[in-house]
């Protein structure tokens, strides 16, 4: 039996990469003074309706959306801002030293068609300062995700930076974009027609080769700014240029929701080739007002899980299996008390140890330690029980001592110390 379409098991050797990010992550984002928060799987739909925007594909197209036994509408959550804002409004966090930072590793839900690393139930890390408009804060988090991928040695990653402006100049420039989406309306394609009445900026998600060619010679934004917003996206862009970090502007990056001002920016994996958006984001700085909170200007990104686990496995990381350090074989029944013991003594000293429970013989017993990469192997059997001992064979060298019952833990610890 299989699990929905576009889902997927991630099995035990699939864990110590995705471990190895996350800890990563983890590190990186709480040195920076940012703290992890859980949101719910679920929440009202009218919060992705308002946050993320009626015109954006994901409300439109791909959010998972049904009627509780209350008749409440409710929505797996697609992405992480607009939970995260709702949490801040909702706890009153405007009333601790502003911006506050928060972190996140969650599950997303989006309807759309799978593909490799594009599923309808993802993972996903991010990060989201809200309270602070310095153009500083924007560079903070580029940066963060920079270093991020780089920590991993995540491969060929680059970045598109751009700005989104805010409501003093983009309606100008939106009247500008759509004259000219008017003027060419007949070369393009029924869903470009569609976006460009609901919302035009969402023409540049267009992945059509004829609707891209026509696009080439529209206006963008990023030349259309208004002296503040031109201002904070030079500051945003000098900050960079200070860290070495870089990056090429284009004025076609829009990102995927319609809560966006300002700063936009997103990294690209050249080895993930169609889907090759590893992360991104920017700043949004009227979400928390349009949320019903207190207006605080915000920024942050989202990194999938997926998308990384992809781009390092082209870089040659292969799954591991789960391993052990001490394998406890068991070749006479009556030894079993005496062996859980042990091996309850050496996991409580932080070792990973395992102990024979398929009733093998001793040459499949030594095939499973050696499977299971063991570096010991505890042989307890009818000479052992006798003699109160305990054979201990080193699996490298294929060398053994047999060494007392009663301090078999602490042999195990010294040698694995060393």
């Amino acid at each position: 039996m299989q699990g929905p379409k576009g889902t997927y098991d991630v099995l035990p050797d699939a864990q110590p990469l995705r471990r190895r990010i996350i800890t990563a992550a983890e590190q990186l984002f709480e040195t920076a003074g940012y703290g992890r928060i859980n949101t719910p799987a679920f929440e009202d739909t009218d919060l992705f309706v308002r946050g993320v925007g009626t015109s954006s594909d994901i409300v439109r197209k791909e959010m998972y959306t049904f009627e509780d036994k209350g008749g409440r509408s409710l929505t797996l959550k697609p992405e992480g801002t607009a939970p995260v804002v709702r949490s801040y409004v909702q706890h009153g966090m405007h009333r601790l030293p502003q911006p506050v930072k928060l972190w996140y590793y969650e599950r997303m839900y989006r309807f759309e068609r799978p593909q490799a690393g594009r599923y309808r139930e993802h993972y996903q890390l991010g990060c989201e300062a809200i309270g602070s408009t310095e153009p500083a804060l924007d560079a903070e988090l580029i940066v963060m995700l920079s270093r991020l991928y780089q920590s991993l040695g995540v491969p060929e990653v680059k970045l598109r930076l751009s700005s989104m402006g805010d409501d003093t100049c983009r309606p100008a420039y939106i009247e500008k974009l759509s004259n000219y989406l008017m003027s060419i309306s007949e070369g393009l394609c029924r869903e470009c027609r569609e976006r460009a009445r609901l919302n035009p900026l969402r023409v540049f998600d267009c992945k059509d080769e004829q609707c891209l060619a026509l696009l080439r010679s529209a206006p963008q934004l990023v030349d259309n700014l208004c002296d503040a917003c031109q201002q904070h996206f030079q500051n945003v862009r000098s900050l960079l240029d200070a860290l070495g970090i870089v990056y090429r502007v284009d004025g076609t990056l829009v990102r995927g929701f319609d809560y966006y001002t300002r700063t936009t920016f997103e990294y690209e994996c050249a080895r993930l080739g169609a889907q090759k958006g590893i992360g991104g984001g920017g700043r949004y700085d009227n979400l928390v007002a349009e949320m019903g909170g207190r207006p605080a200007p915000a920024a942050g990104f989202g990194t999938g899980m997926e998308r990384i686990v992809l781009a390092l496995q082209s870089e040659g990381a292969r799954p591991e299996p789960t391993g052990v350090e001490v394998y406890f074989m068991i070749l006479d029944e009556r030894a079993r008390s005496a062996g859980m013991a042990a091996l309850d003594q050496v996991r409580g000293l932080g070792i990973a140890a395992d102990i024979e429970y398929a009733g093998r013989k001793a040459t499949g017993q030594m095939k499973q330690a050696a499977r299971l990469g063991a570096r010991y192997a505890v042989i307890l059997g009818e000479e052992e029980l006798s003699a109160g001992v305990a054979t201990v064979r080193d699996m490298h060298t294929r060398g053994q001592e047999q060494v007392d019952l009663d301090a078999v833990v602490e042999f195990l610890a010294g040698k694995l110390r060393e």
